[in-house]
This record gives structure tokens, C-alpha cells and sequence, in this order.
């Protein structure tokens, strides 16, 4: 472990990718305190029995329910907030040819170091969704942006991005978490402070986003929402499921307007 935080030190140190360097005066749609939590744990990405152990356990729910909406063999894809990898890799290995981006240096090494290993190839950048959507508007066939949203100061601007980023009649994906005192207790007390499933401090509830403010940002952004699935935890078997409940955890399909 000590060899691997010293790669990923070594590394940061280091330009990620000259021409996606983003400059200090440039103004970023993200939260520094959010950005130094991960980059705090980014040497646990892919330790499965750590802080990022939900993320492996939903991986395949979430990857098994893109692939069967749009079938990822063939498709060009973006993972929006990529961190370690997790979700980018298991599409690369359903056949699709992705790029991952995230504005932590930190994670996006571990990206880098762990496909080393796994023998994925994928596009890591260090580059803000918005930037992005500049200089490669309508470029992808589907875009990803999973669990980030309520990580953000300005989540609408983060929608418009991605359907920015995406053709006509592509998908865009986002999955993220719901407000109100059910997700207040499951998402911030149960997970966070009684079942020790998350870092204390981990989601700031004020920062949730209801499925009607999303499908809102959505359709301003000519995103039209094809299917919405809730992600459930049971406590006492220790298994997410997918059903109807978006009261706590959802995802959601959208369709860039043709």
C-alpha cells in the first residue's frame, strides 16, 4: 500500500495531460472541500472492503442497467467524475471505447496505475466537464455522470455540459440522490453515522437533488427523460437492489432531443 501511495504522489506531482491542464484562474464548478475528501481516500479506490466499497457493490446494478438500455459494444462514451475508474473500466470491458474525466489529480492517477494492471484502456483526463464541451461538443454517444452531481456547487450546469457533450438521440446517464427525510436518514445518518457504510461528512443533504429539479435541468438542456430506476439497500441481507424507489438512491435515462 505504501509503494502504491508514493506512485500516486509521484504522479500528481507531475502534468497529468499538458494540453487539458486546467490554469488556477480558470473558475471551476467544483467544491475544494469535496475535491480533498476523495483525494484523501484515493489510495482505497479499488479496495473493495474500504470507503468505496458501496461503489463496487452497485457497479454491476448500475452498469447491467446502462448496458441493457443502450448496449455499450461499440459505443463511444464519456464517464463524467470518473475517480478511480470504477464504472469506466467495466464499460471498456463491455466493448466500449471510453474517456474518463474528474477534476482530482489523485483519483485519476489511481485510474491510470490500476488499468496497468487490469489491462483496460482508457482515456483518463484531468479536465472540467464544461471545458470539455468547448472544445468536443457532440462527440459521444452516451455520457455517464454518476454519483457526482450532489458533490457540485452548480449540478445544472454539470446537465447542460453532458448534453452538450453528446449527439443527437444519444444517452446521458446521472445518478444521484434524492431530498427528503427518508434519504436524510438512510442516505446521512443510516449509512454515515449508524451502519459506518460511508466517511461521517461524506454528503451534505442540502446538496440532494429531487427527480423533478433534475428532469427540470434536464429538459432545459433538450435531455428528455427515457427512464428513471430507485437503488435500494437492504441492511439486513447487505444487497442493493433496483426498483421502483427513488425515494433515496435513483438513476436516470435521458435522450438528447434529434
Amino acid at each position: 500500500m505504501a509503494t502504491e501511495t508514493m506512485a500516486i504522489e509521484t504522479l500528481t506531482s507531475q502534468k497529468l495531460n499538458a494540453d487539458t491542464h486546467l490554469t488556477k484562474d480558470v473558475q471551476l464548478n467544483a467544491d475544494e472541500a469535496e475535491l480533498q475528501k476523495f483525494a484523501d481516500l484515493s489510495h482505497k479506490w479499488w479496495d473493495i472492503n474500504s470507503e468505496f466499497k458501496p461503489l463496487h457493490e452497485i457497479n454491476p446494478l448500475r452498469l447491467h442497467w446502462i448496458d441493457k438500455l443502450i448496449a455499450l459494444q461499440g459505443r463511444k462514451v464519456l464517464d463524467v467524475g470518473c475517480g478511480g475508474g470504477i464504472l469506466s473500466e467495466s464499460m471498456y470491458f463491455k466493448g466500449a471505447e471510453v474517456t474518463g474525466i474528474d477534476l482530482g489529480e489523485k483519483a485519476l492517477n489511481v485510474a491510470k496505475l490500476h488499468q496497468l494492471e487490469s489491462g483496460a484502456k482508457v482515456n483518463y483526463q484531468y479536465v472540467s466537464v464544461e471545458k470539455l464541451a468547448e472544445e468536443q461538443p457532440a462527440s459521444f454517444d452516451v455520457v455517464t455522470c454518476m454519483e457526482m452531481l450532489e458533490h457540485v456547487p452548480d449540478p445544472a450546469a454539470i446537465v447542460a455540459a453532458c448534453a452538450k457533450l453528446v449527439k443527437p438521440g444519444g444517452s446521458v446517464f446521472f445518478s444521484t440522490i434524492n431530498r427528503n427525510p427518508k434519504s436524510y436518514l438512510f442516505a446521512v445518518i443510516g449509512a454515515e453515522y449508524l451502519l459506518n457504510m460511508l466517511p461521517k461528512g461524506t454528503h451534505d443533504y442540502s446538496k440532494f437533488i429531487k427527480p423533478s429539479e433534475l428532469s427540470t435541468w434536464a429538459r432545459q438542456a433538450d435531455l428528455n427523460m427515457a427512464d428513471m430506476r430507485g437503488m435500494s439497500y437492504n441492511p439486513i441481507t447487505k444487497y442493493y437492489s433496483l426498483g421502483d424507489d427513488v425515494s433515496v438512491n435513483y438513476m436516470m435515462h435521458t435522450v438528447l432531443s434529434i
